[in-house]
């Protein structure tokens, strides 16, 4: 148990563990407080909240952490009645200690849990209660343990229900809870302002405007947590057996840890995890990762080592799954309850879904800074407006008044609602093609990404493979290819071939894994299982349980006799391998054979029996780009067990057999994306789980690495007994002598990038351990990983964002969950609508959705920026509008507020973003900084253009003959209509118009705005009204919007004309903004390094024209350091 602080502090202040599995989800921990009532704080805190009508409480809600400081005092969280907890997101929840009166006998469920463990005994009416103190944190319950002195995770028998219950809450508390966001709260506060002040009509429009998004609000909330309810709850009556051997038919509601639940042979859905204990199960795991592919689960292993889901996922079936088919054997298949409710892997998702992590991107930060500068210029803005008014001699309440309707108008609340509009259309853009988003803040990330890592075996290449040819190997060497293997003579390597697999029967038809299919229908073999309860064949082979017979089509001494498959250890990312245990007619020729990798299969052969030329040929054939497995066998005692043989008893010793070659060709779309991505300068790698030759040979046929560019191996070892860590670099195929390679780091480095490093696993792992000086830098410059287990696929992909690369991560969603689920942006190839295994579901069976999804997130992202200055240039409109009236003592009228607000801001801020993207990548991403220069100094230039429009309005009004000054004797629409409100109104109903125009960005990250036809036809139609407005209102138009006639039409001409010199010069300021005009500025405070530490590290290492050192062992004291500081 980790403790955060000083080991001398209380008790008040503990770590608990995260509330996700670390198999399921990010590692976490959270830091937990404990509080306790105090009564006389708690009475405080209600009469404050009565003085302040409940604005207090409004703040409380806000501010869950000040409600508890306010009301309790620090405790021993043995004592604590509240509890604080902040989690690794920095997130504080306020969580209310439950307790639980604990059933008589119930506590030796507990297990390895003492006594007084994590219960209170408390004396009610002279009789012992025995009470259980947890809490509730995302689905899951934290049970205290005094001896521990902590809360923790319930990990035996105090989890509940077995059900993953998704909260739909009433209306009445979703109504409650949406009034007290901050927007409507702000927007309660200003119609409550508008009320008062008279704006009847715009306060009510407003008003029901504000209903009528919340109610969408809360039907799509409602819908949405509907929806998941129905896709997380899942009740069933399944088979469970006691003890004592009796079989009874329960619900799942009931079931707990350590039941053991009969699985029938037509399959169900599980309602929990659980660990197979005999029989195996064919199970479509397609809910969880997205990988359509059915997988065969075998028994869990006996031994004594600690069950692990991660571990032991081939001998796990996951709560949500289908399972397809189950065979026992003879008998039915068992397997025991391990987790139930939100603590099983479809619980666990479910729950992020429900507390999604926060999306930690700029553009979201700085938006709430940028509010907080708008609230600055609020300020000021009402110290002028109260001295102006101060000097109109207006009474002290409508001083109040109009100073308070000033920051109504200075900060927009439609603002935050606003800048999401891009966002959703791009999902719906994105939906159309073919790609599904679960969370759409991610799609605005996209438009940032600068790294994309992708799988290798069925995302850049074909998902099937073709048998290429068989070499059989041994001490003698390598025999002719064969490059048929239904033509090999009968012996281990060719019943190795037809029987070492998972692959598995469903109403006659085989179903497995691509590979294995290829593998075995090459051999001309037939696969056949047991019937019924199997006696038959059992007896057959000796009385051994049988799982498959292969067989030959036609049984001779020519073509091999039949053989059975008694046992079977399936295929494991971490180990590289699988194996099966078989014998003959009667029992006899009992054989275990073993397929995987060739470096893992020959580490585990006996060393004579490896062939001298296993290398060269592995590198040979590898670097033809063909997908090589080795296989190996050996004899078994056929007096052992061999359905209780151990896997480690297996896996040793055994002699190698020889080499299977499959050829897996590129997607034809890989090569056209790749140059794509490279073209826009943007980086792509390879993460996979193959060899690293056949992956260098993938990656240059699908141009991640250019033809003319080196290949650098990264070769790391960890220490041994005898030796200590090494690192070396070699160039591909370099054998040259020591006077060549010293030109070769000359040639290399000249140009910077025309070389790429390659690393497996091993040395991925020996680097983090050893030389976390050198990973930075291999990790900059390396494009092949090979050999990745997908714990390494995770870790690859948190140790790139820590360079501050925005990663990209696509993959076929099996053995990539993790990385997917821990990348920026995780893109999974699925037929599923949605897998929660990712951020983003393609149907599209290639990588062609990746320009796709960066083109619309840059699209995106534009839009959301666009969107955010217009509204804030909006704001700041209408409020250079107010302070200029108010300088003259008037303002503007109700029905020029809606006008303004409603038939032009609103609706061209709502068909703003429905431009689609540009159709090509531009090499120049998109800023995601609202601080940025480019983005302040606009806004300011702009904000100035504004303001200098307005009084050119207002000035040239006074300066006509026929202008008659405004009475002096009231003050605002009491003034109506007069001169002054009217030029400085039609002007400024020209610049919202000008301002849509001006910040809609089209080329080079979206389609040009003509293309947004109903924005272009908007556009035309405000504009023509405005003009009409200004030239021939009318007298009904007129009367309405309280507007002064004027009779000159060359005064009205001239207003349109001044109108039109203001989109000229704002246009123009805008271009040269974009060309890098306010560049000059960042001259005078000098160059400074990127934020970026890839950035910097980058310039770093084209300074350092000999680093890689090439052909060098270095030690971990040796190497070069280069500090990016």
């Amino acid at each position: 148990m980790d403790v955060r602080g000083n080991a001398a502090e209380s008790q008040s202040a503990r770590a608990s563990p995260g509330p996700r599995d670390h198999v399921l989800g990010p590692d976490s921990h959270m830091y937990v407080q404990g509080y306790k009532w105090v009564r006389w704080r708690v009475w405080c805190c209600r009469l404050a909240a009565a003085l302040s009508l409940g604005l207090l409480l409004i703040v409380f809600h806000w501010q869950p952490r000040l409600a508890v400081l306010a009301r309790c005092r620090s405790c021993p969280l043995a004592l604590a009645d509240i509890l604080l907890i902040t989690d690794s997101f920095g997130r504080r929840h306020v969580m209310k200690v439950l307790t639980e009166e604990m059933e008589h006998g119930s506590v030796d469920l507990l297990g390895e849990l003492e006594d007084n463990d994590c219960r209170d005994t408390v004396q009610l009416h002279k009789e012992e209660k025995t009470l259980l103190r947890y809490y509730l944190f995302e689905g899951l319950r934290y049970i205290w343990l005094a001896r521990k002195g902590s809360f923790c995770r319930a990990r035996k028998r105090m989890y509940g229900p077995n059900l993953i219950d998704v909260p739909v809450k009433p209306y009445v508390q979703m109504l409650f809870e949406e009034v007290l966001n901050p927007f409507y709260v702000f927007q309660a506060f200003s119609i409550t302002l508008w009320l008062v002040d008279k704006y009847y009509f715009y306060a009510i429009c407003i008003f029901i405007i504000s209903i009528f998004s919340i109610g969408i609000s809360l039907h799509e909330i409602r819908k949405q947590s509907i929806t998941l309810r129905n896709m997380a709850q899942f009740v069933t009556n399944v088979t469970i057996r006691r003890n004592s051997g009796v079989e009874e038919c329960v619900s799942s509601e009931e079931l707990v840890p350590g039941d053991c639940v009969i699985i029938p042979p037509e399959g169900l859905l599980l309602p929990c995890d659980a660990a197979l204990l005999a029989g195996e199960c064919l199970v479509n795991e397609s809910m969880l990762t997205g990988e359509s592919v059915p997988v065969l689960k075998t028994p869990l292993p006996t031994g004594d080592g600690g069950y692990s889901s991660e571990t032991e996922r081939r001998h796990t079936l996951f709560c949500g799954t289908h399972l397809i088919l189950a065979k026992g054997g003879g008998a039915s298949a068992v397997a025991v309850v391990t987790s139930t409710g939100f603590f099983t892997a479809k619980g666990s998702l479910v729950s992020s879904i429900m507390h999604p992590q926060p999306t930690d991107f700029r553009f979201y930060k700085d938006s709430a800074k940028f509010l907080l500068l708008l609230g600055f210029v609020a300020f000021m803005g009402t110290i002028y407006s109260i001295v102006v008014l101060f000097k109109s001699n207006v009474t002290w309440w409508e001083l109040v008044i109009r100073s308070l309707d000033l920051v109504t108008i200075a900060v927009p609340p439609a603002l935050p609602a606003a800048i999401t509009t891009g966002t959703i259309h791009a999902q719906r853009r994105l939906k159309k093609q073919g790609i599904f988003c679960v969370s759409p803040p991610r799609i605005n990330i996209c438009g940032k990404i600068s790294l994309f890592c992708f799988d290798k075996t069925g995302t850049l290449t074909e998902e099937g493979l073709d048998v290429w040819g068989v070499m059989e190997g041994g001490a003698a060497g390598f025999s002719e290819l064969v490059p048929d293997p239904s033509l090999l003579a009968p012996g281990p390597m060719l019943s190795g071939l037809a029987c070492c697999h998972t692959v598995t029967l469903l109403q006659g038809q085989p179903l497995g894994d691509p590979l294995e299919l290829k593998m075995v229908e090459s051999t001309g073999w037939t696969l056949q299982e047991p019937e019924g309860n199997g006696d038959a064949l059992d007896s057959e082979f000796g009385g051994h349980r049988v799982l498959a017979v292969v067989k030959p089509l036609s049984q001779s001494t020519s073509t091999g006799q039949a053989v059975a498959i008694v046992r079977r250890f399936p295929f494991s990312s971490a180990l590289q391998r699988m194996s099966v245990v078989t014998v003959a007619h009667g029992g006899h020729s009992a054989l275990a054979f073993l397929k995987g990798s060739p470096e893992m299969v020959a580490g585990l052969c006996r060393a004579e029996t490896v062939p001298q030329q296993f290398s060269s040929k592995l590198r040979s054939f590898s670097s033809e780009g063909l997908r090589v497995l080795a296989l190996a066998c050996k004899p078994v005692d056929e007096r052992t067990d061999l359905g209780t043989i151990e896997r480690e008893e297996v896996e040793k010793e055994l002699q190698f057999l020889g080499f299977l070659m499959l050829k897996n060709l590129v997607k034809p779309e890989s090569a056209g994306v790749i140059n794509v991505l490279r073209l826009a300068n943007l980086r792509s790698a390879m993460v996979t789980g193959d060899n690293i030759l056949t992956a260098v040979n993938v990656a240059k046929t699908c141009g991640m690495v250019g033809v003319d560019e080196k290949v650098i191996f990264v070769n790391a070892t960890p220490p041994t007994a005898q030796s200590m860590p090494t690192l070396e670099f070699s160039l591909e195929g370099d054998r040259a002598t020591a006077g060549q390679t010293a030109i070769v780091p000359q040639r290399l480095y000249q140009n910077g990038f025309d070389y790429h490093l390659a690393i497996n696993g091993k040395s991925f792992a020996a680097l983090c351990n050893h030389f976390p000086e050198c990973l930075p830098k291999v990790l900059l410059r390396a494009t092949v990983f090979a050999r990745m287990a997908p714990d390494q696929k995770t870790q690859l992909v948190k140790e790139l964002q820590k360079l501050n690369y925005r990663v990209g991560m696509c993959g076929d969603g099996a053995n990539d969950c993790g990385a997917l689920r821990a990348a920026d942006v995780g893109v999974s190839l699925s037929e599923a609508e949605a897998s929660v295994a990712s951020p983003f579901t393609s149907k599209t069976e290639d990588i062609s959705c990746v320009p796709l999804l960066i083109r619309e997130g840059r699209c995106s992202l534009v839009t959301s920026f666009s969107l955010f200055r217009y509204m804030s240039l909006y704001s700041l409109i209408q409020f250079c509008s107010v302070l200029v009236l108010y300088t003259v003592r008037t303002t503007l009228a109700d029905l020029q507020f809606l006008f303004c607000d409603l038939f032009v801001v609103t609706l061209l801020a709502i068909v703003m973003g429905r431009g689609g993207p540009s159709g090509e990548l531009h090499p120049h991403r998109p800023s995601a900084s609202l601080l940025a220069l480019p983005v302040l100094g606009s806004l300011l230039l702009h904000t100035g253009m504004v303001v200098l429009g307005q009084l050119a309005a207002l000035f040239i009004t006074t300066s006509q003959d026929w202008y008659v000054p405004l009475n002096s004797t009231v003050f605002g629409v009491a003034n109506l209509p007069n001169m002054e409100n009217t030029s400085v109104f039609s002007l400024s109903a020209f610049q919202y118009i000008i301002m849509a125009v001006v910040v809609t960005k089209g080329y080079p990250h979206k389609k040009p705005l003509f293309y947004n036809w109903i924005f272009l036809c908007l556009l035309i139609v405000l504009f023509a009204l405005t003009t009409w407005l200004v030239l021939y209102p009318g007298p009904f138009a007129g009367h309405q919007l309280q507007l002064h006639n004027f009779l000159d039409m060359d005064f009205k001409m001239l207003l349109v004309a001044v109108a039109a010199l203001n989109f000229l010069v704002c246009f123009l300021v805008e271009v040269l903004v974009d060309k890098g005009i306010l560049n000059c500025l960042r001259s005078l405070r000098g160059r400074r390094q990127s934020k970026k530490q890839y950035k910097r590290l980058n310039v770093l290492l084209c300074e350092s024209p000999l680093w890689p050192p090439l052909n060098e062992t270095m030690s971990p004291t040796e190497h070069t350091v280069i500090h990016c500081s």
